[in-house]
């Protein structure tokens, strides 16, 4: 379990909390001149362990996606680096980060897992990314919101999810987190 906030937030939630902490977003930049950017090398002394990378609401071109997960790579840090589907999946795993999310965008913030609605992405993703790069943990994400779509992820081949709305629009997020972990 890590937890994700906004890059403004990253080292007051990481010094208040016992899980990890990873960055929303990361930039391709080596630090300098770089004002609205977040460099790889502010992440490590916010307190972050890593950064999702490419995430469909903020998506980064292929050359910048394999600058990112080398700079995280060097830096010790994990990339959760996300697709939109097992073809794009299968191309980045060449990339072999430690994480792979899969999140068809159409599904990001809705009422419909993916782990329900289009289980044969989720299965395709895991068998690609394992042929490609059997290293790479497998995640899945896009509507994920309680213990069923979770235990479905992990029946499908998936080695955790990405969740958002789910506890961020939660009327009670801690609640919303114990019903998410209950999949496990």
């Amino acid at each position: 379990m890590a937890i994700a906030p906004p890059a403004p937030e990253l080292a007051r939630v990481a010094s208040g909390v016992r899980i990890p902490v990873i960055s929303q977003h990361v930039d391709p930049i080596e630090p300098g001149s770089s004002t609205g950017f977040v460099p790889v090398a502010a992440l490590a002394p916010a307190g972050a362990r890593g950064s999702l990378v490419n995430h469909s609401e903020h998506p980064l071109r292929p050359p910048a996606i394999r600058t990112v997960v080398r700079q995280l790579a060097d830096a010790r840090l994990a990339a959760v680096v996300c697709a939109r589907d097992a073809g794009v999946a299968g191309r980045l795993a060449r990339l072999r980060p430690p994480y792979l999310a899969v999140e068809p965008p159409e599904l990001i913030g809705g009422r419909r897992s993916v782990s329900t609605a289009r289980p044969e992405v989720v299965a395709s993703t895991v068998a690609t990314v394992r042929a490609a790069a059997p290293g790479t943990r497998v995640l899945c994400g896009a509507g994920v919101h309680d213990r069923r779509d979770v235990r479905r992820a992990i029946e499908l081949g998936s080695a955790g999810v990405l969740v958002a709305s789910a506890v961020a629009r939660a009327a009670r997020p801690r609640a919303a987190i114990e019903e998410l972990l209950a999949g496990f």
